[in-house]
């Protein structure tokens, strides 16, 4: 049975969530999830994806990054992963819901905080000039090529974006009503993050939630390449993408930062060009070494335009940049984006005073400060430590049609890729 048809939603310019009829592995046991699911594609490494790989023939890193010779291009890459998927599927590995529904998705931390819901649906992608599903960051031509070419090929959504979207009590009702009931499938991750599911199909709540979300609009908080390859796989107006719609605020995701480190570059060089633009101040790290000198950074508020840089020996702190160099962001672009910390680190550190285009060769991206100075130390470069903008600040400059740098925001925690797919039609 195919997806139902499209209703008119309630607003012109709010989310149309459908529901969809979920691939997903027979087996569902917590144990057998935990060794086939994986982490998100672009935060898993290359020696974490072969650990996955080796956890299990079936695990979705096999589909999500296939190992084939990179120099063949990404279609060959997708042409593997579309065989693996079908071969899956014909042994009954993988299995397909009956009937359309939606799915509650809860992410509880292992440090005991508060939990993050979400519903796992089929979210139209909005014609052009609709707000209803907003980009806050930059896109690279080449990461969007892959996704596409892995989506051409396998006709199936493998990993759901993820949406912050207006609060709604309507959502927080039905979900706080659905997690009562015992969910559907389970697992814990090696992080130690527990995620639950609930397959929810019944008419009244599939209803209520549709209605309820086009009353909404949202912010892409992760996927940003797999929503526009979704966009440029279907015609302009038409076709939707697995996403994960979570509320804004209380229930919602946080914001971690992603720092970025440069190849090649020696750090008293890159401190003598900071100099002119930031005052620099080398922080005492004896003892406790840089992790922790960064820690004592970060639980500083500062002010705006406050970084710190190291080589993962030594550690310096750059603030108070000059008006000069404030100048150096473009003065036409929006207020929200202008008073961004990653804004100025581009424009005005990176690229201004050190002279480097921000390309993924000359700007690597690292998800903690202990990958940060690994990279460092590796490439002979140096860190460059960011503090994370807030969810207020990413969702202004998406409202005011700006982007961020690309790899800006680390929205978490993230769902578990392999648990609900959505094979495109049929």
């Amino acid at each position: 049975m195919s997806e139902p048809p499209s209703r008119p939603s309630a607003s012109t310019t709010g989310l149309d969530v459908r529901p969809f009829r979920a691939l997903t592995y027979r087996q569902q046991d917590p144990g057998h999830l935990a060794r086939v699911s994986s982490p998100a594609y672009d935060l898993v490494t290359p020696a974490g994806r072969q650990r996955l790989a080796e956890s299990d023939p079936h695990n979705i890193v096999r589909l999500i990054l296939p190992a084939v010779d990179e120099a063949a291009g990404p279609e060959r890459s997708a042409e593997a992963a579309a065989a693996a998927l079908r071969r899956w599927q014909e042994e009954g590995v993988l299995a397909r819901d009956g009937e359309p529904a939606l799915w509650l998705y809860e992410l509880r931390p292992a440090d005991g905080g508060p939990p993050t819901t979400g519903w796992l649906g089929a979210v139209a992608l909005p014609p052009t000039g609709s707000t209803a599903v907003l980009p806050h960051e930059d896109t690279y031509p080449v990461a969007v090529a892959g996704r596409r070419a892995l989506l051409a090929a396998t006709r199936t959504d493998l990993e759901p974006i993820v949406l912050a979207h207006d609060a709604e009590p309507v959502v927080a009702e039905v979900t706080d009503r659905v997690r009562q009931l015992p969910p559907t499938m389970s697992v814990r991750d090696a992080d130690g993050v527990g995620h639950r599911l609930w397959r929810v199909a019944d008419a009244d709540s599939v209803d209520r939630l549709r209605q309820a979300l086009a009353r909404t609009e949202a912010v892409i908080a992760d996927g940003h390449h797999r929503f526009a390859a979704a966009r440029a796989h279907h015609r302009a107006d038409s076709g939707s993408v697995l996403a994960l719609l979570t509320p804004m605020g209380p229930g919602g995701l946080r914001v971690d930062p992603i720092h970025r480190v440069i190849p090649d570059l020696d750090l008293d060089a890159a401190v003598r060009a900071a100099s002119s633009g930031f005052r620099v101040t080398e922080l005492t790290t004896t003892g406790a070494g840089v992790a922790a000198g960064v820690q004592r950074w970060a639980a500083d508020p500062g002010g705006g335009g406050d970084f710190v840089v190291t080589d993962g020996s030594r550690l310096f702190r750059l603030d108070q940049p000059s008006e000069d160099l404030r100048a150096s962001v473009p003065a036409e672009a929006p207020p929200a984006w202008r008073g961004l910390d990653v804004v100025l680190a581009h424009h005005g550190l990176i690229e201004r005073l050190w002279h480097r285009r921000d390309d993924p060769a000359s700007v690597l991206i690292a998800h903690s400060v202990d990958e940060a100075l690994r990279l460092a130390a590796e490439r002979s470069g140096v860190a460059l430590v960011l503090r994370a903008p807030s969810p207020g600040d990413v969702a202004a400059v998406a409202r005011a049609g700006a982007r961020m740098p690309r790899k800006s925001t680390l929205f978490v925690p993230k769902p578990r890729t392999g648990l609900v797919m959505r094979p495109l039609e049929g």
